[in-house]
């Protein structure tokens, strides 16, 4: 079994029998690409080379190459952080293509080879649970199509039509005769075939690897240390980069003084970059433990020097009462139903502070110039991202330059859109030429000086009939754009979809909705964080959805049953196959209280039931979570079993701790001892529910920790009697205690 996951840029050619030869006979070929993006193979006339190319690899399209011994070696085109999607998106080609599974090896596509080949890859980037959602159809067409070659070249070495014959595991057959082919036979033939314009995708019900718990294909290699991150790079020659940026943000170098250090051993240059410094050193401690000794006066706005925590709620409470406002979304007339008559209005002020990403693996980089060529290794989300910016900053053409594939420590939106560190990486690459050099970011430098989750204040206003129904929802937003301000994109109506995320396309069905949006920018920065809007927003929601459920005099899971759109069944169908696996309404351990939330996002749907019980120091004991999902279609529900329970994980840390206050411009926090995670023994028992209904293809790694904190914020409630309406709950005097 080849169960290892092969980042090599290629594997060493097998000899083949020379009688499997004979597939040569194939007279005409073409090299095309297909409007799917297939790169087909060329034709070698001569006898010595066809020879020698009937011993090789061969690539039948830009996804799949396939070797004389069968070893299938299928490309993935996106970045490998733990999510699980370098043997999840496999499987869709592998499937499709009648792979022997135990036959494949993963291999890393390259961002200089996407864009030398005009896209062939197309996106590249591992951000948004997009992944499966985005590429499943193009994946399984190289399957499929692939597939559909192999069949040719077999109909044609056996003579036989192809109506006739059927691929599996890996071999083609001819029905009639039982006369059978290897796909490493017929690898070379098939390559040199014309890709069929159109293909047939398999129906759902002849999958043989989707919708199979697989193994992950990288998990050996990084229990048995062989998988290296970007932090991991090692080079001949390499020296090393500290660096420190102003820690007020925007501000840049006024003066630097680096007498200090300029003869110390090991140092090699001190780097004036403007809106940051880098020592480079012969060792990165040696590095580190420089830039602490060089004098640095930095140049910072007045304004950003004064920002503070309790300044920011001030300016993000304005936005609660402004006049003018976008508009997301509006039903009915909201205001004439809140002010009627006799209309019992409930209200509810809740509040999501900034958060930071805190990845394992620091942010770092190591970058090699060479004259005009760059190489670089680096943990990212988007490789093609890296190039580009990498390119700019090192001044080189995107051509000349090679991003080479490694596993992240961590990414959780931090190394996607926001790629600063790639822009510092290749300035100090370019001022160190020819040597190479890796730079690499403390755990301070790392907290201090983040793409924050942006902080939210969000006023919620409801009545609700007699007979139990929401008659008017209000929720006015008052939040950063990260599209306005990380991505410099206009906002269509004003309005950002992240910070609205989950509200404006609430699934309740009250007659009378208005959804608005308060853009406050500041100059904290913002950028994606895990689940991004999905990660308060539906904090928000559901836990005044139990306000209104609790005024109303209703229980929370027979009150969002009546008021769930009939227009959206799997939200309700998710919210009941997780309440039905929690036992939902049997009776619990004395002291013991249940809280329920539903949402969902990213193409997916998911509810989650908590079980808490609270004692009178406020200490929580998390006795069990359910958390469960309907992602259409679950490709490999191994992988969507340890990202539901890894969601509860990184969920949990935020609810209970996740802070970043700033005083006098700057961010408190700086490491993990004021920046806390969750510990081993606070981890409660979770228990998953996979639930796919099939019809569409839902993103799994971001929306699954979506419902994890209205539900406990509601169970709290119910153990308590007080309604948490901010997080995290360390602000609130709770604590949580060994489950």
């Amino acid at each position: 079994m080849i169960n290892s996951f092969d980042n090599s840029s290629a594997v060493k050619a097998q000899t083949q029998d020379p009688s499997k030869r004979d597939f040569l006979k194939l007279s005409t070929s073409v090299s095309v690409t297909s409007g799917m993006g297939f790169s087909l193979g060329f034709f070698l006339p001569d006898a010595k080379a066809a020879a020698a190319a009937s011993s090789a690899p061969q690539k039948v399209n830009a996804w799949i190459e396939i070797q004389p011994d069968e070893t299938i070696i299928i490309r993935y085109a996106r970045a490998e952080m733990g999510q699980g999607s370098s043997t999840s998106a496999p499987m869709l080609i592998a499937d499709e293509l009648e792979a022997d599974w135990k036959k494949v090896v993963v291999q890393y596509a390259t961002a200089e080879d996407n864009l030398a080949q005009k896209r062939v890859y197309g996106d590249m980037a591992s951000v948004g649970s997009r992944t499966i959602q985005d590429s499943h159809e193009y994946l399984r067409k190289a399957g499929a199509t692939a597939r559909e070659m192999l069949i040719v070249a077999g109909a044609n070495a056996m003579n036989v039509p192809s109506s006739e014959c059927v691929a599996k595991l890996g071999v083609i057959t001819h029905t009639l005769s039982k006369k059978s082919m290897t796909y490493g036979q017929l690898a070379l033939a098939a390559s040199q075939l014309n890709a069929p314009g159109n293909v047939a995708l398999k129906d759902p019900k002849d999958w043989k690897i989707i919708g199979k718990p697989i193994k992950r294909r990288e998990i050996p290699d990084i229990v048995r240390a062989k998988i290296r991150y970007g932090i991991d790079t090692q080079l001949p020659g390499m020296v090393y980069a500290a660096v420190a940026a102003c820690p007020v943000f925007n501000g840049k170098v006024k003066t630097l003084d680096s007498s200090k250090i300029d003869n110390r051993r090991g140092i090699k240059k001190v780097l004036n970059m403007g809106d940051f410094v880098a020592v480079v050193a012969d060792n990165w401690w040696r590095a580190k433990e420089a830039l602490k000794d060089v004098s640095i006066e930095w140049d910072v706005p007045e304004k950003n020097a004064k920002l503070s925590s309790t300044s920011l709620m001030e300016y993000f409470k304005e936005g609660l009462t402004q006049a003018e406002v976008a508009v997301a979304r509006k039903d009915g007339d909201t205001m004439a139903a809140l002010s009627a008559s006799g209309a019992k209005v409930i209200e509810g002020e809740y509040f999501t502070p900034y958060l930071a990403h805190a990845t394992m693996e620091p942010m770092g980089y190591t970058g090699w110039l060479q004259g005009d060529k760059l190489e670089i290794w680096t943990s990212t989300q988007s490789a093609e991202a890296t190039l580009a910016v990498s390119a700019r900053a090192a001044d080189v053409k995107q051509e000349n330059v090679k991003v080479h594939p490694v596993q992240l420590g961590g990414g959780l939106g931090r190394r996607g859109g926001s790629q600063d560190f790639s822009i510092q990486g290749a300035k100090i690459a370019r001022a160190m030429s020819p040597l190479p050099v890796k730079m690499l970011w403390t755990r301070e430098e790392d907290t201090q000086h983040d793409f924050y989750r942006p902080a939210s204040l969000i006023k919620f206003r409801g009545t609700v009939s007699n007979d139990g129904r929401i008659d008017a929802l209000h929720i006015r937003v008052s939040a950063p754009s990260i599209l306005s301000s990380l991505l410099k994109l206009p906002l269509q109506g004003g309005i950002d979809p992240q910070a609205v995320a989950s509200l404006r396309d609430h699934p309740y069905a009250n007659p009378n909705s208005l959804v608005e949006y308060a853009q406050h920018d500041s100059n904290v920065p913002v950028g994606f964080w895990r689940s991004v809007g999905h990660s308060q927003n539906p904090f928000m929601r559901e836990s005044f959805i139990d306000e209104l459920a609790h005024a109303a005099g209703k229980d929370p899971l027979e009150f969002r049953l009546a008021n769930l759109s009939e227009k959206r069944p799997k939200d309700k169908a998710i919210l009941l196959a997780v309440t039905k696996a929690a036992n939902y309404g049997a009776p619990l351990p004395k002291g013991v209280f249940r809280g329920i939330a539903e949402t969902e996002g990213y193409g997916s749907y998911t509810a989650c039931v908590c079980e808490v019980s609270v004692n009178a120091q406020q200490q929580i004991k998390i006795h069990r979570i359910v958390v469960g999902i309907d992602p259409g279609y679950a490709v490999n529900p191994d992988n969507i079993q340890a990202q539901l329970q890894g969601s509860m994980v990184h969920g949990l840390s935020a609810i209970f701790w996740g802070d970043i206050t700033l005083k006098d411009g700057r961010v408190e926090q700086s490491n993990f001892h004021d920046y806390r995670m969750m510990r081993l023994n606070e981890m409660p028992k979770v228990e998953t529910v996979i639930a796919p209904t099939g019809g569409f293809w839902g993103g799994v790694g971001e929306p699954s920790q979506a419902p994890l904190g209205p539900a406990l914020a509601n169970a709290i409630f119910n153990a308590t009697g007080k309604r948490v309406r901010s997080f995290p709950l360390k602000n609130h005097g709770f604590t949580l205690v060994k489950a």
